[in-house]
């Protein structure tokens, strides 16, 4: 029995080992089945990162599915069931290295695009794909530099569909319309090295800085609201010493990171954390690193035309949530478009064995193709 269309590009594309920044030709597969179709391919390399931005039509709206054909490392590989690069069928899951986050969901993509084209040649409006080779990375050459282009040429996204994996029990169970703002804090506090036996004469930073983690991690920073959670202060890394028991540390360095909701801005964050350390009187370097703001889509065409069609295909609607890490829609949200994350189950991705349900695949496929049908038909 031969796979069906979605699951043999799906096939085709875990094959290859884009491990990030690496594309290894699966953009080619996809622009190749795209062209077919009359997209304008523009592909778009900065530095180690390959992009490709795809467009069917000149007219608004302006409808784009977004995603990324790089993956994290396979790990281990004695661990795994199956090599992470041989795509195999067992008991009716697809396995392999990005199975499911997320060359399933592009695989999806193209077939529900292909469809949909077919039964609709003159649909109104504008299709393109957004694809990237740096997600799992760094995510500095990838979907931010595409969309910095495409905001410089004013050519500007409606709705977008991530492909990111958001369901968590069954495919569409979850849709992600929102997610958190990210920032990082790189803290050294300074002291003054010496002796244990002689602390007088040294200034342990340890001792003076955990007052001021303390009630860092003890702030109610905001209550969350109706879509967002509570605002998340965590401690990451801590480092100090030489690794003798007899020195005191001289420095102190402790990493932590803010998941915050709408009820916050960066500049709130910082201005807090700065008066707390400053109020305990440390001496300290603070260096910010910014991942992204907290966005959300809570209605508009977009989002009534993911929740129909998901009840359309499993006879139930689906839970709206905006947890979890970030994810390149946060590039996309800022520009003004709906933004929502609609993709396969999460519970191995990043893992060993990685698999994603191929009825799964099936069912999202028909999922993006009735999206496409309530927007743009």
């Amino acid at each position: 029995m031969s796979d069906s269309p979605v699951i043999a590009l799906a096939k085709d594309l875990i094959s290859r080992q884009s491990v990030t920044p690496a594309d290894a030709g699966c953009q080619d597969v996809m622009i190749a089945r795209l062209e077919k179709l009359g997209f304008k391919i523009e592909t778009m390399v900065f530095e180690d990162t390959t992009n490709f931005w795809a467009r069917r039509g000149t007219e608004a709206p302006l409808f784009v599915f977004a995603g990324h054909t790089d993956v994290v490392p396979a790990g281990p590989e004695a661990q795994w069931h199956t090599p992470p690069f041989e795509p195999t069928v067992i008991d009716g899951y697809l396995h392999g290295r990005g199975a499911a986050d997320m060359k399933g969901s592009l695989a999806c993509m193209i077939v529900a695009i292909e469809r949909f084209v077919a039964e609709n040649p003159d649909h109104k409006g504008s299709i393109a794909l957004l694809i990237t080779s740096d997600e799992e990375g760094p995510f500095i050459n990838g979907t931010t530099r595409v969309v910095d282009t495409l905001e410089a040429r004013q050519e500007k996204i409606d709705m977008c569909i991530v492909g990111e994996p958001s369901s968590t029990h069954e495919v569409g169970d979850v849709v992600k319309n929102g997610r958190r703002g990210s920032i990082t804090g790189d803290l050294i506090v300074k002291g003054v090295q010496g002796h244990v036996a002689y602390p007088h004469l040294a200034d342990n930073p340890v001792h003076k800085a955990m007052p001021a983690l303390a009630e860092l991690s003890a702030t109610v920073w905001d209550n969350g609201n109706d879509y967002f959670p509570p605002t998340s202060f965590q401690i990451a890394n801590v480092a100090a010493g030489t690794g003798a028991s007899n020195v005191i540390p001289g420095e102190f360095h402790v990493q932590f990171n803010f998941r915050f909701s709408t009820e916050l801005t960066v500049e709130d964050i910082k201005r807090k954390v700065h008066s707390v350390l400053d109020a305990h009187g440390l001496d300290y370097d603070l260096i910010w690193t910014f991942s992204g703001h907290p966005f959300l889509t809570d209605e508009g065409t977009l989002l009534e035309a993911v929740v129909s069609a998901i009840e359309e295909v499993n006879h139930k609607r689906p839970e709206l949530l905006t947890t979890g890490g970030t994810s390149d829609g946060r590039f996309i949200a800022r520009t003004g478009a709906q933004v929502v994350e609609l993709g396969p189950v999460n519970a191995t991705i990043h893992k060993v064995n990685e698999c994603v349900k191929m009825a799964d695949l099936e069912k999202l496929t028909d999922m993006y193709q009735k999206v496409m049908e309530k927007a743009l038909a």
